[in-house]
């Protein structure tokens, strides 16, 4: 039997009242008959998306008509980097990329972004879009408005990741949700822009407010690291704009601890929105022998999250997790081919996709790229080793990586 720690929950649950602006109560298009001189709506320019906006419940994540979305999705990164763009786009098409991932079976991406990126007023540099010209030339944010668009064209939802504020890989100075460059009010007023600017795209149903919170990041307490508060009032300021869009929130803690959320839960203006993203990779954990191990640790962390019915219940998307794709012992563990942290990796990686499966858990995997953005200590275009496409950015890089995410794509707990 499996063990999920402290999630271990009723599945069931009552069937959602659809919002009154849902797309599933309006006419798809009106009446083009001669009498009442009505002319057809326009086409659908992305048929291939689900019935959106998404919407929440209990601890489901649901589209407009009511059933049950399960975000299976993978992050591509380099919007949050030095060039402004994801990698990839010299490399191959926005077009095909798209394709890819939802040939693999992903449904959702996860594009992170940095605040320096949003307002960047030049053009991108040639080099980085080489392989999509049609982008040269063109603003940063405008590069993103193209791959949004592309996703939709394959049926992909985004939801858009506040992963830093300056443009870097990782930074501890990006640790709060504001820094000396970009205070809070920039931050706030950057989401209030993105809402405006994706008001009516129905490929973006979500916001992430911020990565990984850490640097003294408190769940209340002082107003200066009191992310609960500072999550509170981004929320207000985008559903003020647009109160159809998920409102994503990480934890404290390198987006590890939703302990505060059990005692003192995060409440929105406006229902149906909240969408709680912990995150969860191999060095989180000093060591485990069994999927047991494992399970008590995020069951007492975030998975109690999912026990229904409760004042801290909401969906669980996990913002990100992986492994390493070069050799066997990073997806399994067991093979002795590679390194002792190979296996710590893959027995990590066994038991967390395992949890995952045991709880229909929505997910997030790092990261679909097979190449890295510039950074700082990453060096542009080199071999992604975490990704889930190789060079090509055509081609799996793993089989067996790729198999391992196949399995736990579709969903098999529903509301009632």
């Amino acid at each position: 039997m499996l063990v999920l720690g402290f999630a271990l929950w009723p599945l069931a649950c009552g069937s959602p009242d659809l919002a009154l602006d849902s797309p599933a109560l309006q006419d798809s298009a009106t009446d083009s008959g001669g009498d009442t001189g009505e002319t057809a709506a326009p086409p659908d320019p992305f048929p291939l998306l689900p019935a959106t906006p998404l919407q929440t419940q209990d601890r489901w994540i649901l589209d407009a008509n009511g059933e049950r979305f399960k975000l299976a999705s993978v992050n591509w990164y380099g919007f949050e980097e030095l060039d402004y763009v994801p990698a990839g786009l010299e490399i191959a098409h926005v077009s095909e990329i798209a394709q890819v991932i939802s040939e693999m079976g992903f449904n959702s991406v996860r594009l992170p972004f940095s605040m320096e990126m949003v307002e960047q007023t030049g053009a991108v540099a040639p080099h980085v879009v080489a392989a999509n010209p049609e982008m040269e030339g063109q603003t940063p944010i405008k590069v993103m408005d193209a791959v949004i668009d592309a996703l939709a064209e394959e049926g992909l939802v985004v939801i858009l990741d506040n992963h830093s504020s300056e443009a870097v890989w990782y930074s501890e100075t990006n640790g709060l949700w504001y820094t000396d460059a970009y205070p809070e009010e920039m931050w706030l007023s950057m989401w209030g822009e993105l809402s405006e600017r994706y008001l009516d795209h129905p490929a973006v149903v979500g916001f992430d407010l911020r990565n990984e919170l850490r640097n003294g990041a408190t769940w209340g307490g002082d107003s200066a690291t009191d992310w609960k508060a500072a999550a509170e009032r981004a929320a207000e300021q985008i559903l003020s704009i647009d109160s159809t869009k998920l409102i994503v929130v990480e934890p404290i803690n390198y987006a590890t601890d939703f302990s505060g959320h059990y005692w003192d839960p995060l409440v929105l203006p406006v229902e149906g929105r909240l969408v709680l993203s912990p995150h969860d990779y191999s060095w989180f954990h000093t060591g485990f022998g069994t999927y047991e191990d494992l399970a008590r640790d995020l069951g007492s962390w975030w998975g109690f999250l999912i026990v229904q019915d409760m004042p801290f219940t909401a969906p669980v998307w996990v913002g990100e997790f992986g492994t390493c794709n070069w050799a066997a012992d990073c997806i399994g563990g067991d093979t002795n081919d590679g390194t002792v942290q190979d296996r710590f990796n893959g027995v990590w990686f066994e038991h967390f996709i395992q949890y995952l499966a045991a709880g229909d858990i929505d997910w997030a995997y790092w990261s679909v790229n097979g190449t890295a953005a510039r950074a700082e200590d990453r060096e542009y275009g080199a071999v992604d080793w975490f990704g889930v496409l190789d060079e090509t950015w055509t081609e799996p890089s793993n089989e067996q990586l790729l198999e391992a995410l196949r399995e736990i794509q579709e969903p098999w707990a529903f509301p009632e």
